[in-house]
């Protein structure tokens, strides 16, 4: 491994949100110290999220996974309750957290006003 990061961020590719995300990642995180995963839904299908996580752990030795889904997601159309993506952001940090033990992982939730709320 001849470069590293410390992190991955995985999030879906709405655009209404971007802007919101950048802000977030720049007072989390310095430049160049993450990957990015950008994905239709965000962890909606969790067996992309995982693929990016493995390549992220082997390639550039990451220590800690970033979730976020967000409101009005179109991947999730009406059944995308904010009920359903906790599910599914918990569903996949625990399957992260069992393949990749060593890897910390953090789940958001992303409203449309721009508030991160941290999954439980």
């Amino acid at each position: 491994m001849t470069h590293k990061c410390q992190a991955i961020v995985v999030h879906c590719m709405d655009y209404r949100l971007q802007s919101y995300i950048n802000q977030w990642l720049e007072t989390k995180f310095e430049k160049g110290t993450y990957d990015r995963a950008v994905m239709a839904g965000g962890v909606y299908d969790v067996y992309d999220v995982i693929r990016q996580v493995d390549i992220a752990a082997r390639l550039h030795g990451i220590s800690k996974v970033i979730l976020i889904n967000h409101e009005d997601c179109g991947m999730y159309g009406p059944g995308g309750t904010e009920e359903r993506h906790e599910e599914d952001l918990d569903k996949a940090e625990d399957k992260i957290k069992r393949l990749f033990p060593h890897l910390e992982v953090d789940t958001f939730y992303l409203n449309l006003d721009g508030t991160f709320e941290q999954n439980s």
